[in-house]
Formats: structure tokens, sequence, C-alpha cells
């Protein structure tokens, strides 16, 4: 079996996530975490073997799509967290 499996969304996220944290230090490294979490359940699974696997198999428009889609999840992640620090 592969274990290269994974959703897609979670690499993005991560990365999308620690540029945020280099410029907001305002949030704790628990307060990222759940910022991740949030994010993330509220993106749809995406999994793939290789994330290379997405540019071939998204027409742009989709990408782009994706991409509004995960800083809206971002930004209400962050809103949410902040609105209920605990």
């Amino acid at each position: 079996m592969d274990n290269n499996i994974h959703n897609y969304y979670e690499s993005v996220v991560m990365k999308k996530l620690v540029l945020y944290a280099d410029t907001d230090k305002s949030l704790t490294d628990e307060h990222w975490s759940d910022i991740a979490c949030v994010a993330l359940n509220h993106l749809p699974p995406r999994y793939v073997r290789h994330t290379v696997d997405m540019s071939f198999y998204t027409s742009p428009q989709e990408r782009e799509e994706m991409e509004d889609r995960i800083q809206l999840a971002i930004e209400n992640a962050i809103e949410y967290v902040r609105q209920n620090p605990s």
C-alpha cells in the first residue's frame, strides 16, 4: 500500500499559516494549531498521492477556486479562534 496518500489541503494550509504566524505574534502556537484544525474542517477532503497531481487533474479555474476557499477558511478560522481563545 502507498504511504504517500494525504489530504492536499493539509500541507497548503500549514504553509500559509506559517506565513501568518511569522507576521502575527499575538497568537500562540496552540492558537495556530487550533486555527489549522478549524480551517481544515471547513475544507473538503482532497486526497492525492502526490501534490503535483493537483496541477495535472485540476483546471486553472478550479485551482483558483481552491485558493479562494483556502484563504476564506483560514481567515474565518483566525477570526473564530480570536473570538474563542480557549
